[in-house]
């Protein structure tokens, strides 16, 4: 087993592709009596194909659970000083490729 910790939505990921197999399976389980043209399976059995629409709900709300959290931890971290502060645009505060202010370097270019 992994010793990998898991994130915000995996767990609901993992519940969901489980309950989508357990679908599947009971659609095929379903459908074939249907294609052999052999006796129905009594009501109760269709429901389990039902699982499938609930497996993938489940996993999608995992996903989007994982991406909203991801998406926190980005935005939360990748923030510079001043950054949304309205402290000026253009170029103030930045740097170039040669470690000096933005602001420095156009003026040298002038």
């Amino acid at each position: 087993m992994s010793k990998q910790t898991l994130g915000p939505g995996d767990l609901l990921v993992r519940t969901g592709a489980i309950t989508f197999l357990v679908g599947a399976v009971g659609t095929v389980v379903t459908v074939a009596p249907l294609l052999l043209h052999t006796k129905r399976l009594p009501t109760p059995a269709y429901f389990v194909s039902m699982l499938m629409g609930v497996g993938l709900a489940l996993a999608l709300v995992g996903l989007l659970k994982s991406a909203l959290a991801q998406r926190h931890t980005t935005t939360g971290t990748g923030r510079g000083e001043g950054a949304g502060r309205g402290e000026g645009a253009g170029s103030a505060g930045r740097t170039v490729a040669g470690g000096r202010p933005a602001a420095d370097q156009a003026a040298a270019e002038r």
